[in-house]
């Protein structure tokens, strides 16, 4: 990958497919499925694209201004651990938390909290997306 240094890359999952050349039955197509479903991954790969990038800088600064304490927390452990998902269970709490940056006309980072939730959004319409931020250095 070829993304610059210091910023951090948040991709989105759009699509997956399974890695085979074979022709599945229907019957074990569901079987897939459903493995799926429950969070199994059974020869599929995900396919991520990019959805925003943030410089570091700016991505601490976006944060700083996010009041519930959880999802602050859930957001600075990319800086932590380099690398964090977002998934369905995190939707309701980093709506919330930013919601006041989306609706705050004047914020420098309006733009950017709405984008955010619109993401999340295509999570709760479909479950099976997730968002990955890595912290490039």
């Amino acid at each position: 990958m070829a993304e610059e240094c210091g910023e951090i890359v948040f991709w989105t999952l759009r699509k997956k497919f399974v890695a085979s050349s074979d022709e599945m039955p229907e019957h074990s197509s569901q079987v897939m499925y459903y493995s799926l479903a429950i969070g199994h991954h059974v020869g599929v790969i995900d396919c991520l694209n990019v959805a925003f990038r943030c410089p570091l800088t700016e991505y601490e600064d976006w944060l700083a201004l996010v009041e519930e304490e959880q999802a602050r927390r859930k957001m600075l452990g990319v800086m932590t651990f380099g690398e964090i998902v977002i998934d369905a269970s995190h939707t309701a709490l980093l709506t919330r938390a930013f919601a006041p940056l989306a609706d705050d006309a004047t914020s420098v980072w309006q733009a950017r909290s709405i984008q955010f939730i619109h993401l999340l959004d295509e999570i709760v319409q479909e479950p099976a997306i997730y968002l990955m931020a890595r912290k490039i250095a």
